[in-house]
């Protein structure tokens, strides 16, 4: 992945990105602790869990990830690398996610596995 691109992972809304891809944010791609939601150097949080680190419903997940969706479109020069977020520590199975991604843009490079769900889901 080259400096055009942005990763994208699952977070907490306390911003403690201490495993997993969020762990990974923070070391290579300039995510900021303590900020759970949003652009963060070369990364997009994605929160999955609540400040207590208890899992949020999918209602609640949809939201964040609809409003990444927005900010990818008006970003069409970058390539957004989303991982499987919600389906490490949060839980959820990639069938349950996967299809909160269905309308993202071409510029996001969604998991192959994730794009088998997307397109049967379609």
């Amino acid at each position: 992945m080259g400096y055009d691109t942005i990763f994208v992972f699952g977070s907490n809304l306390a911003g403690r990105h201490g495993a997993g891809a969020a762990a990974t944010a923070l070391k290579q791609w300039g995510a900021e602790y303590g900020k759970g939601v949003g652009r963060q150097g070369e990364s997009y949080a994605i929160p999955t869990k609540d400040e207590d680190l208890k899992t949020l419903p999918l209602h609640r997940i949809k939201v964040y990830v609809d409003s990444f969706i927005k900010y990818a479109e008006s970003m069409p020069e970058r390539l957004f690398y989303v991982t499987k977020i919600g389906c490490g520590l949060a839980g959820y199975q990639n069938w349950e996610v996967a299809p909160l991604f269905a309308n993202a843009p071409k510029n996001c490079i969604i998991h192959e596995e994730w794009r088998h769900i997307i397109n049967e889901w379609k």
